[in-house]
């Protein structure tokens, strides 16, 4: 079997992003904020066929925050009505700064994101200096945390194949290739092709997903789920169905994701099955 075949013949893992840092309730309704709502908005996407849940947590009033109780009380109530799902914490700048941003580790989520260079934001600088993302990287090994390298740019590849050549990240790597946030990496399908074969290069036994930004996710996630790679959806990235409709909830999303693995006859992962391709450790449902 040839690698395309192979890859097109593993089940798709599908990620969902429910609330992120940025959307609010204004952009859409049904951007989930409470840990409450969160659970309920995570529970229906699990259903729907999800099997990470990407997780940030909110203050009270909607802000970002880092708290390491708010997080662990998400993961107590996905744990509870999501069996088996693998659960990803957020390392993301937007929702803490320096070590605050890794606060939430010793709670041992099955993944956590990681970034490992800096890059330009919409209206910022999203800094990642290389005393933290060693530091965030040495933290996820001390508590068997999986990291998800988040690829906003091409140097982020070869920087997290840098570092799980000299160890400081495990083998194999999980990268995801972020497209369509203004100022980084475009949706462009020419760009995602050399991404994948930079990968490849430099990291040959890495595994891959993509997340596409606002319009750009049905497109990249139809381009990943096509080329055998795995994706994300949800509210934090997108808030949208199409132009003139808001996503009635992050299962929605979720589904259409789903119709496309059935368009090009990959089955969906469960949470078991992505727990195996990921070499994650088993739950005891699992």
């Amino acid at each position: 079997m040839t690698k395309k075949a192979a890859d097109m013949a593993q089940p798709c893992i599908i990620a969902v992003a429910i609330t992120g840092s940025v959307p609010t309730k204004a952009d859409n309704p049904a951007v989930p904020i409470t840990v409450a709502e969160q659970v309920e908005s995570t529970h229906a996407a699990y259903e729907a066929g999800a099997a990470i849940a990407h997780c940030h947590v909110r203050n009270d009033d909607g802000t970002p925050s880092s708290d390491p109780d708010r997080f662990a009380a998400l993961m107590d109530g996905i744990a509870q009505h999501c069996p088996g799902m693998i659960v990803q914490l957020s390392t993301g700048g937007r929702s803490g700064a320096g070590a605050a941003r890794g606060g939430m580790l010793p709670l041992r989520p099955d993944m956590a994101s990681l970034s490992v260079g800096s890059n330009n934001f919409p209206t910022r600088v999203y800094e990642n200096p290389p005393d933290l993302v060693g530091w965030l990287a040495s933290e996820m090994r001390a508590h068997d945390v999986m990291p998800e390298i988040e690829a906003f740019d091409l140097s982020h590849i070869i920087q997290a194949a840098l570092m799980a050549d000299d160890g400081r990240l495990p083998r194999p790597l999980y990268v995801q290739f972020v497209m369509g946030v203004k100022n980084a990496m475009p949706v462009d399908e020419r760009v995602l092709d050399f991404y994948i074969e930079t990968l490849n290069r430099y990291a040959p036994d890495a595994l891959w997903c993509a997340a596409g930004i606002g319009a750009g996710q049905i497109v990249v996630n139809e381009w990943a789920i096509a080329r055998g790679g795995h994706t994300r959806t949800g509210l934090e990235d997108n808030v949208r169905l199409d132009r003139a409709t808001l996503a009635p909830s992050n299962a929605a999303l979720v589904a259409r994701t789903v119709d496309l693995c059935a368009k090009y006859d990959r089955p969906v992962a469960t949470p078991a099955q992505a727990r195996r391709i990921l070499g994650l450790r088993p739950t005891p449902l699992a």
